[in-house]
């Protein structure tokens, strides 16, 4: 079979079994299986795959048409036009999460000094990593409480040439990061345990999924600790859900100085920014 032929039989099997992504899964995981990129699968339509080949790859589409995701499944997901690993230890990195990256960059920019960034809860170090990346006036601690979760931000710390300005720590929320702080970002769990998720969601660790009180308790709880480690004038930056915008708004009004929200490309209300 060639490249083609197999391409719209996997596409058409993923589509059936729920993926509303199925050619571009398909094409991933081929790349995958290949050592080729996504763009060279075209230049080699008529190519045929041997059998060593085939049965790789059908391991593949046999594990996406139940739901595993594509980046577990490749062990790789890009964010930031940076390439990070991804294990069932952490969560993936998600497109969205990118609104709150930017910012922090854009922070960073305008400071005019060195700032002292936190990423809580660093899961894989995307954003840590990021942040570091296109910000060199920055030096990151990371924290995690899954020592799972942070090998694998260790080997992309390493990965991305950042081992001088990131720092990974083991600890909950706040509590192994330096006591004085220009900006703290996090992405911490903000799901509703009741939440009806696909299959690809739940199949990340729920630990980095879920948190009580509808999803807000660990954000709040942020919000209440932040403000004693922030130097005056530095900054929060914290995704949740718009769901319980709202109640994360009075809180901020409560704790800090000022506060605004950013959306995200699908206009959804992604970020808070508070200030002190």
């Amino acid at each position: 079979m060639t490249i083609v032929e197999v391409l719209k039989l996997s596409a058409d099997y993923l589509a059936r079994h729920g993926s509303d992504s199925g050619r571009l899964d398909a094409e991933l995981l081929l790349a995958h299986v290949l050592h080729v990129r996504r763009l060279d699968l075209y230049l080699k339509f008529d190519r045929p795959l041997t059998e060593t080949e085939l049965t790789a790859y059908r391991s593949l589409i046999g594990k996406r048409g139940k739901g595993e995701p594509v980046a577990y499944l490749v062990g790789r997901k890009e964010f930031m036009g940076l390439d990070f690993e991804v294990t069932p230890d952490v969560l993936i990195p998600n497109p969205d999460t990118e609104v709150l990256v930017q910012r922090a960059v854009a922070i960073a920019r305008g400071a005019g000094g060195s700032l002292r960034v936190a990423d809580v809860g660093t899961g894989s170090g995307n954003i840590a990593i990021a942040i570091a990346h296109y910000a060199p006036n920055t030096e990151v601690w990371a924290s995690d409480i899954s020592r799972g979760a942070l090998d694998v931000a260790a080997r992309n710390v390493s990965r991305h040439h950042v081992d001088l300005r990131v720092h990974l720590v083991c600890g909950d929320l706040m509590d192994a990061l330096p006591a004085v702080l220009d900006l703290v970002c996090a992405n911490l769990p903000y799901v509703d345990s009741t939440a009806n998720l696909p299959a690809e969601v739940t199949a990340q660790p729920a630990r980095a999924l879920f948190a009580d009180q509808g999803g807000r308790a660990l954000v709040a709880r942020l919000l209440e600790e932040a403000p004693a480690r922030l130097r005056p004038g530095g900054r929060l930056l914290a995704e949740l859900d718009g769901s319980f915008v709202e109640s994360m708004e009075r809180l901020a009004a409560k704790r800090f100085a000022g506060y605004q929200v950013h959306r995200d490309l699908g206009g959804h209300v992604r970020v808070l920014e508070a200030w002190s």
